[in-house]
């Protein structure tokens, strides 16, 4: 037995002989078959019995192949069934009027003997399978809806549909999909604020989400993928190619690299906690830098979200920006904590805090990522930064995001060898340090955050920076 259940095939030919040799090609499927002669009698039976597939002739009396057809994919409740026209009108005009009334596959009768088990197997294989899956269709367009949505029952899938992104989110938390097929330009919430929703709340981060856009620019769809989205179509698409993607994309294969990125993501998240862990250890010893690794995590993947990049890079801005100084666990109490000058040799060791950092987490391949954020946040613009006296873009851009985070807060902060300086003046001071010290599309970016986010600027009661106080942050 070849079909797990047992299915219904329905066989249309005015000839008896020609329907009782095409059901002795499909008995090794152990389906149950049902008979008529003419596509009223099939309509008639279609429309009271639930077929798995409908296999016709064209030229029938009363009604054709054709009109059957076509009143099947104008019915909701018949449309997702699969037809298989079998003819011997196999003119290419013939066959182009057949698929266009919905025909699933069109086989010439000389070739049935060749084509016609394995199209059915396939068939029922697919209804089976799809039928096991929901797929969400949200498009502004109802045309568009109605086109995709016809596609896919005919496919044998499920299908819900929305008309934006808000839409979409109010079905889904009653009605969960396996899939999410979305558009991007919608009223509303388009498709990138729907999918970043979607892939922010846990309960439906791991539903795969392919967008269809008419914009085929490269670079526009690698933004949406890095968004959330598990692959894209351009429109206009060809219905065949887009369900056979949706079949990859649920195929077990798919399903098990989510499972492995769910695993990834498990590990990186212990290790974060581990790591923070380590960071609050290192700011118990240093009461002035209590906290001070969450704020500048805050800050850069606020900056970079202002850029425009997805909810990957904002996470793993964040958590560069939380373990920036982790390098400072192997800095001794005596340098880290001292009040007054540090001794040239004492420089030596806290500026080694970088490399440091990039020695703790290189070996953790989750963490990879942000490493140019631990080991360059203070080089400089002009060269004379440390570890590696970098200079301009060759500096990373995460790092010199990093850097510009780092020297607000550490304005902000009180210090062993300096007290805090206000809002307004740490913002002067940030300014002129623009093409010296730090970048100065990272400050204009940081003033940008800023504005957008007042409640989150650190202001302290200070005035003004301690007299001979520099930018010498470690």
């Amino acid at each position: 037995m070849l079909i797990d259940s047992t299915p219904t095939i329905l066989v249309i030919d005015d000839s008896a002989a020609i329907r009782r040799r095409l059901i002795k090609l499909l008995e090794p499927l152990n389906a149950s078959f049902e008979e008529a002669e003419n596509g009223q009698q099939a309509w008639d039976m279609i429309t009271t019995t639930r077929f798995d597939v409908v296999i016709t002739d064209i030229d029938m009396p009363v009604m054709d192949g054709i009109e059957l057809c076509r009143r099947m994919r104008n019915n909701e409740q018949t449309r997702s069934i699969p037809v298989v026209v079998v003819s011997s009108l196999d003119s290419e005009e013939n066959i182009e009027k057949g698929f266009e009334v919905g025909a699933t596959y069109y086989i010439a009768k000389n070739d049935v003997y060749t084509d016609l088990f394995n199209v059915v197997e396939e068939l029922l294989s697919r209804t089976k399978r799809n039928s096991n899956h929901l797929i969400m269709v949200v498009d502004d367009s109802p045309t568009i809806r109605r086109i995709v949505e016809n596609g896919l029952t005919a496919a044998g899938f499920k299908v819900v549909t929305a008309e934006n992104g808000r839409h979409a989110l109010e079905v889904l938390r009653d009605t969960p999909p396996d899939l999410i097929l979305s558009d991007i330009d919608m009223p509303v919430m388009n498709g990138l604020e729907f999918c970043e929703t979607i892939h922010a709340d846990p309960a439906f981060s791991g539903i795969p989400f392919i967008v269809m856009s008419a914009k085929s620019d490269r670079g526009h769809m690698n933004r949406m993928v890095q968004h959330g989205a598990a692959s894209y179509v351009c429109k206009p698409f060809n219905m065949d190619a887009l369900v056979i993607q949706i079949e990859e994309t649920l195929s077990n294969h798919f399903l098990l690299l989510l499972k492995e990125k769910e695993r990834l993501e498990t590990e990186r998240n212990l290790v974060i906690a581990s790591i923070s862990g380590l960071i609050s250890a290192l700011e118990a010893r240093d009461p002035y830098t209590k906290g001070h690794s969450e704020v500048v995590g805050r800050i850069v993947s606020g900056m970079v979200g202002l850029t425009g990049a997805g909810r990957q890079e904002i996470q793993s801005a964040n958590v560069g920006g939380r373990l920036h100084d982790i390098g400072k666990i192997g800095v001794r109490d005596s340098v880290l904590l001292k009040s007054g000058p540090l001794t040239d040799i004492e420089l030596s060791h806290i500026m080694e805090h970088p490399r440091k950092g990039t020695e703790i987490i290189k070996n953790i391949p989750s963490l990879r990522d942000i490493i140019p954020m631990v080991h360059y946040h203070h080089e400089r613009m002009d060269g004379n930064g440390y570890p590696e006296g970098l200079k301009g873009s060759q500096i990373p851009l995460l790092a010199r995001m990093t850097a510009v985070a780092d020297t607000y807060h550490a304005l902000s902060s009180d210090r062993p060898y300096r007290i805090a300086t206000n809002h307004d003046r740490a913002m002067q001071i940030i300014y002129d340090a623009k093409g010296t010290q730090l970048c100065p599309d990272c400050v204009d970016l940081f003033i940008k955050w800023c504005e957008k986010n007042p409640e989150d600027a650190i202001i302290t009661s200070s005035p003004s920076v301690a007299p001979g106080f520099g930018l010498h942050l470690f």
